[in-house]
């Protein structure tokens, strides 16, 4: 029972998480790349995407990234930059 309610508690915070403080600057329609070029580019980095989406201004990314972690990302439509959430820091690099 322990597991269950840990479990739907990580879901909570990690759904709570997901859609955290992020915004992107506004950008016009025409400035816009299109979403499948941000899933190539990432594709192209090794990870594999299950969902693009707009969400406040930026793109919105579903899938596992390089190392085959599950992941969430927000990137500016404009210039394809990694946009974190207020309080998330990127990962060191290794």
């Amino acid at each position: 029972m322990k597991l269950i309610a840990s479990l739907a508690l990580a879901t909570l915070a990690s759904t709570a998480f997901a859609h955290g403080n992020v915004s992107c600057p506004a950008v016009p329609k025409e400035e816009r790349k299109p979403q499948m070029e941000l899933q190539k580019k990432l594709e192209g980095e090794g990870w594999k995407v299950r969902k693009v989406q707009n969400y406040n201004g930026c793109y919105e990314v579903y899938g596992f990234d390089g190392q085959g972690k599950k992941a969430e990302a927000f990137y500016n439509p404009k210039t394809f930059e990694r946009v974190y959430p207020e309080g998330e820091q990127p990962e060191a690099k290794k």
